[in-house]
C-alpha cells in the first residue's frame, strides 16, 4: 500500500468516527431533553409565578395576575394596560413559546428551545438548558423582561 492511499483511509476513517460521535452526542442530548423536560417546564412555570408574587409583592396590588389553564399553558394578565401574556410548553417540540400582547406588532414571540448539552469530558457529563437562537438563556431575566414590557415598561431599565 503506498502512503498516499494510506493517508487517505486514515482520513476517512477519521471523519466517519467523527461522524459518529456527532451522531451518538445528538442522541444522547436529545434523549436526555426530553426525560428532562417536563423538570424544565416546572422550573419555568414556578419562575413565572415566583417572579409574579414578588411584583405584586413590591407594588403592593394584584398588578400581575398568573393562572394556569386547563390545557397546561400560563396566563398572565396585567391589570392596567388589559394586556395578557401566554406562555406555552409543547412536549413534543421540546418548545416554550412566550406570546406577550405588550409587545409591538413587529416584534416576535419568544421561542424557547429546551436541549441537552455535554458539560465535561465524560460521556455522562451531560445537563439541559433553555435556549434562544441557539444561546443559552437567563430564565429569571427573560422572565423580568417580559413582564416590564407586558406593564408598559421598556424590556431593560436604563
Amino acid at each position: 500500500m503506498d502512503e498516499i492511499t494510506k493517508q487517505a483511509a486514515q482520513e476517512y476513517l477519521a471523519a466517519k468516527l467523527t461522524e459518529e460521535e456527532q451522531i451518538y452526542e445528538a442522541q444522547q442530548n436529545q434523549a436526555l431533553a426530553v426525560a428532562r423536560s417536563g423538570w424544565v417546564w416546572k422550573s419555568v412555570k414556578d419562575s413565572i409565578f415566583e417572579k409574579c408574587r414578588e411584583w405584586n409583592a413590591v407594588t403592593q396590588e394584584q398588578t400581575l395576575t398568573c393562572k394556569e389553564t386547563a390545557l397546561g399553558d400560563l396566563r398572565i394578565w396585567c391589570a392596567a394596560r388589559s394586556k395578557q401574556m401566554t406562555v406555552h410548553y409543547d412536549s413534543r417540540k421540546l418548545l416554550i413559546t412566550v406570546k406577550n400582547a405588550g409587545r409591538l406588532e413587529h416584534e416576535k414571540d419568544v421561542i424557547l428551545h429546551i436541549e441537552g448539552y455535554r458539560t465535561g469530558p465524560e460521556q455522562s457529563d451531560r445537563a439541559i438548558r433553555l435556549t434562544r437562537n441557539e444561546q443559552p438563556v437567563n430564565i429569571d431575566m427573560l422572565i423580568v423582561g417580559e413582564l416590564r414590557v407586558l406593564t408598559g415598561m421598556e424590556r431593560q431599565r436604563k
